[in-house]
């Protein structure tokens, strides 16, 4: 699954990019006409990524359609202009060739910077026109879809049978071949898949006017005109179904239903399903606080109690929800220090894992899309303190705590809705770790995002946004060892920018004295 970091771009223009200029480490004699005028167009391409690429990559990155737009051609376009080199070239061009061509993204990697986009377009309601003129809120760089890129994400869409995302895009990329963009596809091509989506969810009057369009433009086409029989008949077919649907009623007439039967009807309140809270919430849609709970909200200084770390240097601090109570330390962390931590973090950064429920082994799981590093406090003096301070502040035991957990959240990067702690029935959950159940959760926040990534609790309506330099802290659990299932949270997509967070998971063990337990259950 593709998850795009800055430093990866860095590594594959540095590959062809010097000077501002494209460069390819072959000489023109070892290339046919042909393969030189693809290869010189390549790089008029690479001259104009150059230019903001290279000098500001996270930013660039950014923005979703420049990371799909950039995997989409180092994979499918390279790809191609590889296959058209590689038979007419020396031994030395091919092997140079090859070694550049391993630092390259896979069809993998395509198809999940795809995937993402798609991924964004359902969460923040955003229609195909607005990502292909990349009008999104919060953008350095700007960048338009070709109808070539639409009809990509169309393709990549269908391939994984979703009808819905594969008619929006090619609808788009019919509609940019209409205003008159010059492109290589064919309408005919478009025009097939469009009427083909569209038939799979259900309507099929439409459908059979797409197909039409396309045999207007290729009468012989053999598969269009299958369809079109094909759909003629399921349309009179179900022109048929209805009509005798409304036959029949008019025939029996309709059983009218009597006011004593309407009473014994239970009035159902419908549930809004979790999926749709967490997006609402991600788009800052959804429950607000009455203004009495807002009044009981505050900001301090702290000190935890007359630590001696903080009696002359108290800390920042602000309620950001009721309940869970939910704090933000303000100016927790230095940008050396979050320089450090994204430093030592970015060589062993690895797609992040989940532990099972059932066996609580680590695993890659489709819901939770990011890189992540855990670094410990004896390789390097920082993470110790950035460890010592956690426990000041919160007053809990680290020696028990997992390591500081760094994780990069690139374009649509996100981690659904979860739990931190193992539930009753995941007695497992963290049997290895021999520390009891994680009982809060320290999150520091070590990158502004120009838009989306907030961190929300679709239980309860809070959403709490990125902020450099802070640090939010809630109770996985209660005082009695009881889970909290209100603490249920979600990372939202980013839709422009490039997150960085790192966690700390503090466990049970530890704290018998530091947290009392108590009787009652939801104390």
């Amino acid at each position: 699954m593709f998850v795009l970091f800055p430093h990866f771009i860095h590594l594959i223009l540095s590959l062809f990019v010097q000077d501002g200029a494209a460069v390819f480490m072959f000489t023109v004699a070892e290339l046919s006409a042909v393969a030189v005028m693809l290869m010189l167009m390549w790089a008029d391409k690479l001259d104009l990524l150059s230019a903001t690429a290279i000098l500001d990559p996270e930013g660039f990155l950014g923005h979703p359609v420049n990371a799909f737009k950039l995997m989409k051609r180092l994979n499918t376009e390279w790809g191609d202009l590889e296959s058209l080199v590689l038979s007419d070239t020396t031994d030395g061009f091919i092997s140079n060739l090859t070694i550049q061509r391993q630092h390259f993204p896979t069809d993998e990697d395509q198809t999940g910077a795809a995937k993402a986009l798609l991924r964004l377009q359902d969460t923040y309601r955003l229609d195909a026109n607005t990502i292909s003129t990349g009008d999104l809120p919060g953008v350095k760089h700007k960048s338009l879809m070709t109808v070539e890129d639409c009809y990509e994400l169309g393709k990549i869409a269908y391939s994984d049978v979703d009808y819905y995302h594969t008619e929006l895009w090619m609808a788009q990329a019919l509609k940019q071949l209409d205003r008159g963009e010059e492109s290589t596809m064919d309408r005919v091509t478009l025009l097939d898949y469009l009427s083909y989506s569209i038939y799979q969810q259900g309507d099929i009057e439409r459908a059979l006017e797409f197909t039409k369009q396309l045999l207007a433009l290729d009468p012989e086409h053999q598969r269009a005109n299958g369809n079109l029989k094909y759909f003629e008949f399921q349309l009179e077919k179900q022109k048929k179904a209805e009509e005798d649907i409304t036959q029949k009623e008019k025939e029996g007439g309709k059983k009218e239903t009597t006011k004593k039967e309407k009473s014994k009807k239970k009035v159902s309140i419908p549930q809004v399903p979790e999926r749709k809270k967490y997006e609402m919430l991600c788009r800052g849609e959804g429950i607000r606080m009455t203004p009495r709970r807002l009044s009981r909200l505050f900001c301090r200084y702290y000190d935890n109690h007359h630590n001696p770390m903080y009696v002359l240097a108290p800390v920042k601090q602000q309620d950001e929800w009721d309940h869970p109570y939910i704090v933000r330390f303000l100016d927790i962390i230095s940008d050396k220090e979050m320089e450090r931590v994204k430093q030592l973090a970015k060589p062993r950064l690895r797609r992040a894992t989940i532990s099972n429920p059932i066996t609580g082994v680590l695993e890659t799981a489709p819901y939770r899309i990011s890189k992540s590093a855990w670094l410990t406090g004896y390789e390097d003096p920082m993470i110790d303190k950035i460890n010592q301070r956690i426990e000041d502040l919160t007053g809990l035991e680290m020696d028990t705590a997992e390591e500081l957990q760094v994780a990069n959240y690139g374009v649509g990067g996100q981690y659904e809705p979860h739990f931190d702690f193992g539930r009753k029935d995941e007695p497992d959950a963290f049997k290895e770790l021999g520390t009891g159940n994680r009982i809060a959760t320290w999150l520091f926040y070590m990158s502004d995002v120009a838009a989306g990534g907030a961190t929300v609790f679709p239980d309860v309506g809070a959403a709490v946004y990125p902020q450099k330099g802070t640090a939010v802290f809630w109770y996985n659990l209660f005082p009695s060892g009881e889970g909290d299932y209100s603490t249920r949270h979600a990372a939202c997509p980013v839709l422009v920018g490039n997150k960085w967070v790192s966690n700390k998971w503090i466990h049970e063990r530890g704290q018998e004295w530091r947290r009392p337990c108590s009787l009652n259950e939801t104390d």
